[in-house]
């Protein structure tokens, strides 16, 4: 690799290194994780919903009827708690963890409990639909059955619309907005400072009052200039983030989606970390779009179910035959200390101990193999042998059984398997020419061993 080159390289490592590294995307990252465990909570409810179609056994449906499925209104309201509240979590955790990193870095008295609230009584200034009408500010009213709207707040089966996954990128911005207008009222010091006889929670309430005021100020104030152009805060937002996730929705840009993940991987960065802080907020929306009827691909977490399986890279298969057919004692140990954690889709032995982080001749396969089984998924998808995917199964569910729990069918799993053979005949030229190589080194090292 020439001087150039290399230069090239560490620089963009770098810039790349600095993005991951800011407090936005750190914060995106944790609200990411944050979710899971609701998803998940949701995903099970919503299985004890649609147990006859997971399970198309004669006379089970009727056994059902008779048992569950007298509850399945309870078990709609448990998954409605999770999933229908989501901006609400990821963009309170959000919030909270965007405060918590200027807290402690820039050393300035914000409390991230604080703001968090301060997001809450912000976003829910943006949930009810206001228009201007006969001179003043009104409540939209409509009770057409696919637009109920009462007193401004729409509601749907899944209640209120607003705070569901279509607030997502809503809630991320008004968390965004709602940090820098309190840390900027405090680096300014507009703050009430009581006695410090007083309390500390006392003390923090009352230095929380001008942000809080100040944040309610900015947003209702962009709110009401935009009601008076025709629109508000909600609908705003709502288009980059219905751009964007029409992207993810097409095959290409899945493809782009998986390109960077593993491009950023091979300089080192984690990749997914980074990809998914922009596309998690698009797969909670679709997935809960595909619960009502929608048939969106990018939804839940397509990517451990069908796409890198075995980890980054889609390297379970490679994996395993490194473990029993590898030439090179280098990787054949690599692949036997990978071959369990891989079943979990877990690859950090496979990316750093290869390595495959900076490997020019894993460059390919590494990009190529997940890229194709995107593919793979994607057109059994859309031609509709897999069914949609309604559930977000928990990511170290190993091959097979994420895609049965993803789609809720068996027709899931064996197009994960498929994906996987299909990613297995990317690296196995590659692989095979690897070994041979690291092979030969190993033989000519041992020779020069013996002699010396």
């Amino acid at each position: 690799m020439s001087e150039s080159q290399s230069s090239f390289r560490d620089k963009l490592a770098t810039g790349i290194g600095k993005f991951a590294g800011s407090r936005f995307v750190r914060s995106i990252i944790d609200s990411g994780y944050a979710v899971i465990p609701f998803t998940i909570v949701g995903a099970i409810f919503l299985i004890l919903t649609v147990l006859p179609q997971a399970f198309p056994i004669p006379g089970f449906a009727s056994l059902y009827a008779h048992t569950l499925g007298k509850f399945s209104n309870m078990f709609t309201v448990v998954y409605n708690a999770n999933m229908g509240i989501l901006s609400l979590i990821f963009g309170g955790q959000f919030t909270y963890s965007y405060a918590k990193i200027y807290q402690q870095e820039e050393k300035i008295n914000i409390v991230p409990l604080n703001a968090l609230f301060m997001m809450l009584m912000a976003m829910f200034i943006t949930v009810p639909e206001m228009v201007y009408k006969n001179g003043s500010i009104q409540f939209v009213q409509s009770l057409k059955a696919d637009n109920i709207i009462g007193g401004g707040i729409q509601v749907s089966g899944s209640g209120v619309t607003r705070i569901g996954t279509t607030g997502l990128f809503t809630a991320i911005v008004i968390g965004w907005a709602t940090v820098q207008i309190y840390r900027f009222t405090v680096k300014h010091n507009w703050q009430i400072k009581m006695p410090d006889v007083v309390p500390a929670g006392v003390s923090n309430s009352f230095s929380s009052l001008i942000p809080g005021f100040c944040v309610a100020f900015v947003v209702a104030t962009i709110n009401l200039i935009l009601v008076l152009m025709g629109t508000d805060i909600f609908k705003v937002m709502y288009v980059p983030f219905s751009f964007v996730g029409n992207i993810a929705g097409t095959w290409w840009g899945v493809l782009i989606i998986v390109f960077f993940i593993h491009f950023l991987w091979w300089f080192g960065i984690h990749g997914a970390n980074i990809m998914s802080s922009f596309y998690t907020p698009i797969a909670l929306a679709n997935l809960a779009a595909n619960v009502k009827g929608a048939h969106n691909f990018f939804a839940g977490d397509p990517m451990n179910a069908f796409i890198i399986l075995g980890g980054s890279g889609s390297t379970l298969l490679i994996a395993w035959w490194m473990a029993g057919r590898a030439k090179s004692a280098q990787l054949r140990e690599i692949g036997k200390v990978e071959a369990v954690p891989a079943l979990f889709n877990i690859n950090e032995p496979f990316l750093f101990g290869l390595p495959v982080v900076y490997n020019v001749n894993l460059f390919v396969p590494f990009i190529g193999a997940p890229m194709a089984s995107a593919i793979v998924a994607y057109i059994f998808h859309a031609i509709g042998f897999m069914p949609d995917i309604k559930v977000q199964q928990p990511w170290p569910t190993p091959i097979g059984l994420g895609g049965y729990l993803a789609t809720l069918s068996w027709r899931g799993a064996v197009v994960a398997i498929v994906c996987a053979i299909v990613a297995f005949v990317i690296w196995y030229p590659f692989m095979k020419r690897f070994d041979l190589k690291t092979y030969k080194k190993e033989q000519e090292e041992a020779k020069q061993n013996a002699n010396a």
